[in-house]
């Protein structure tokens, strides 16, 4: 990884992104409602496709973002044969920019690293988890964490 993750406490990074039916999804757009921002590294990967699928049926008081460098195409995809409804947003051009403005992008691999921000209503970080890249988060942790932060 190179930089260091976005800390908690900071102002979340805004950007815009394409999700999966070419949406533009911009995260300012959600003040007033928290957010869970997910990057991943690859859609169809395996750990990827556990995590994800764990996500599906995501129940909490915030709005669920996830990123990979993945193009549009590739989230439509993998959006259509798993029957995922939240966003799958592009950071393929410029290729990994908001990962990398969140400190989670791998320069040597060209994807990002498994980060996690939860960023309230006034877009603060609120909390956040970095995994390496072959481990997978627990959901969990994103519920009690959020059941944390009012």
């Amino acid at each position: 990884m190179n930089g260091h993750p976005a800390e908690v406490g900071a102002a979340a990074p805004d950007f815009e992104l394409q999700d999966q039916h070419g949406s533009p999804v911009r995260l300012s757009q959600f003040r007033g409602r928290r957010v869970v921002l997910v990057f991943y590294p690859l859609a169809f990967s395996g750990v990827c496709h556990g995590e994800l699928a764990a996500l599906r049926d995501f129940q909490a008081d915030a709005q669920l973002l996830t990123v990979s460098v993945d193009s549009l195409f590739a989230h439509r995809a993998w959006a259509d044969q798993e029957g995922y409804a939240f966003p799958l947003l592009s950071d393929f051009w410029p290729h990994g920019q908001v990962a990398r403005a969140y400190g989670v992008f791998d320069e040597a691999k060209g994807f990002a690293h498994r980060g996690t921000f939860i960023i309230d209503g006034e877009g603060v970080i609120r909390w956040s988890v970095v995994n390496p890249i072959g481990e997978a988060r627990d959901v969990a942790d994103y519920l009690k964490a959020l059941a944390d932060i009012s």
